[in-house]
């Protein structure tokens, strides 16, 4: 089997075992390979906006402690920062993510081709969003799921970033063949080997996220079309956005069980699922949220736009995943059982990010569970269910990051990474934990500084564990930006260098 080595992994692209040659167009006749490049440009965009909404979130923390809320009193500063923070690790995060992950399937230069013109598009959106962040007076809308600053520098380019995604989704490598890519063997520590592979049953998550992605903006843009202007521009986004908001949280939790299989296969040197079972699986998880788009059809103000939606996510969802979990630990029982793998696992982030992912999904569904009306249970709830999705998409970066042409972390930084993931787990297991403790005592959602009334000793100490969780799940956060960073240390200096030594060539010339 091809080992991919340092100097040819980031400008090589690694082909697939048999090329395809019955498609009339000449270009689709050419071998299907993996256009690394364009997974490292979405990875890097996913990652610096991850950055991003650290700093933001670190703010919301403060924000929350007792005592040092009754300091500041101006909650408009924390919603601000609350709309960057979600945007980018809700939006971009995830879906520059989920975007890098798709783009592991091969594919023609047409296809590379049409994704780099969406990411282009998509990082100019992100950009016209952070830049909006400094327009004087721009008021910030706490809609559900996209969070809003009205003024059209945002707006535009919160269009652009949807729409490049979706250009990126699009590529035309939805409905191809589910090739393989070849098996690798990656060495990530010395004489350590690491066995990397994109299966059929992992391409179909990947391509059942970009089929939900897709859904969610065909039921974004009927909601634009049928949502009132009239109406004031809380109630207004918060229309729009419910509906196509909820079917995007299939396409994280279908890009979150796509990463299970991968991390597993890649334990386990396996493939989990076959092709038909996976596409079943993937299908019965994507069916119930087709009707989404039509639930807009008749108002955005209806009972059965609002109901229905929150419905089909309600029970949609979960079954699946419960389905994929039982799956998923019985081929891990087996491979202990069998001694193909020991007490190692629980020092490889592979394992790790797995059951970090798992144990915060099963603590999403409780909370989830638990909700009657508007309190802190809520924030609990998707706190925990995004946790899991990032957990897991931590955890695979570590398998990715060789393939993306950056260098690891030596082998003493290397050992941080089992740390990283424990400590950002249980750090926000912590704070839904804590959330949902006040949740329980009635405490409000999204009140901040002098906003923020706390009645009870039950409010205080949910606060005050929400508090501590959410400084460990930071540390953990930026313990792995800076691993990424020091992996990506080398690439980024040498591009620098060049990019210094053409701006000097001109310069002179």
């Amino acid at each position: 089997m091809p080992r991919l080595q340092n100097n040819t992994a980031s400008s090589k692209q690694i082909t697939t075992t048999a090329p395809i040659v019955s498609l009339p167009d000449p270009d689709e006749a050419a071998v299907r390979s993996v256009d690394w490049s364009l997974s490292r440009r979405a990875f890097s965009l996913a990652v610096g906006s991850l950055i991003l909404a650290g700093c933001f979130a670190l703010m919301l923390v403060v924000g929350r402690i007792p005592v040092i809320s009754e300091w500041l009193g101006d909650p408009e500063f924390f919603k601000r920062c609350l709309v960057v923070h979600v945007d980018l690790s809700l939006v971009v995060w995830f879906f520059g993510f989920a975007a890098a992950l798709y783009s592991l399937l091969p594919g023609t230069k047409r296809n590379h081709s049409i994704f780099h013109a969406g990411f282009s598009v998509a990082l100019t959106g992100t950009v016209a969003m952070v830049a909006a962040m400094f327009v004087p007076g721009a008021p910030a809308i706490l809609s559900n799921y996209v969070p809003m600053l009205d003024h059209w520098l945002f707006i535009a380019g919160i269009v652009m970033l949807f729409s490049g995604l979706l250009i990126c989704f699009m590529d035309g490598r939805l409905f191809s063949n589910d090739s393989e890519a070849e098996v690798t063997e990656i060495e990530t520590a010395p004489g350590r080997l690491q066995w990397f592979r994109i299966t059929p049953d992992i391409a179909a998550g990947f391509k059942t996220a970009a089929l939900a992605y897709v859904v969610a903006m065909t039921t974004f843009a009927i909601s634009w079309f049928v949502t009132p202007r009239s109406l004031e521009a809380r109630a207004y986004y918060e229309l729009v956005f419910w509906g196509g908001g909820h079917v995007l949280q299939v396409a994280n939790v279908a890009a979150m069980l796509a990463v299970w299989l991968l991390l597993l296969s890649s334990l386990l040197r396996r493939q989990l699922l076959s092709k038909r079972t996976a596409w079943l699986l993937f299908g019965a998880l994507l069916l119930p949220h087709l009707v989404a788009p039509l639930l807009t059809l008749q108002g955005t103000n209806t009972t059965l736009y609002r109901t229905g939606s929150t419905r089909l996510m309600q029970f949609g969802i979960f079954p699946i995943v419960t389905i994929f979990l039982v799956i998923c630990i019985r081929r891990i029982h087996a491979a202990f059982k069998a001694k193909q793998i020991g007490a190692e696992a629980f020092r490889d982030p592979r394992f790790i990010g797995f059951a970090a992912s798992v144990g915060l999904t099963v603590i999403g569904f409780l909370l989830g569970a638990m909700i009657r009306g508007s309190s802190t249970l809520i924030p609990a709830h998707y706190h925990a269910s995004i946790g899991a999705v990032t957990v897991s998409f931590m955890a695979v970066t570590y398998v990715l990051l060789k393939p993306l042409g950056f260098s690891l972390p030596g082998f003493r930084l290397s050992r941080l990474a089992p740390a990283q993931l424990y400590l950002f787990g249980i750090g926000q297991l912590v704070f839904a934990l804590g959330f949902g403790w006040g949740g329980l005592f009635g405490l409000g959602r999204k009140a901040y500084g002098a906003e923020q009334h706390i009645r009870s000793v039950g409010e205080y100490i949910g606060v005050g564990v929400m508090a501590f969780g959410g400084l460990l799940a930071i540390s953990g956060g930026l313990l792995f930006l800076f691993l990424v960073a020091w992996a990506g240390r080398p690439r980024i200096s040498t591009t620098f260098s060049l990019f210094k030594m053409k701006y000097l060539t001109r310069s002179n010339a």
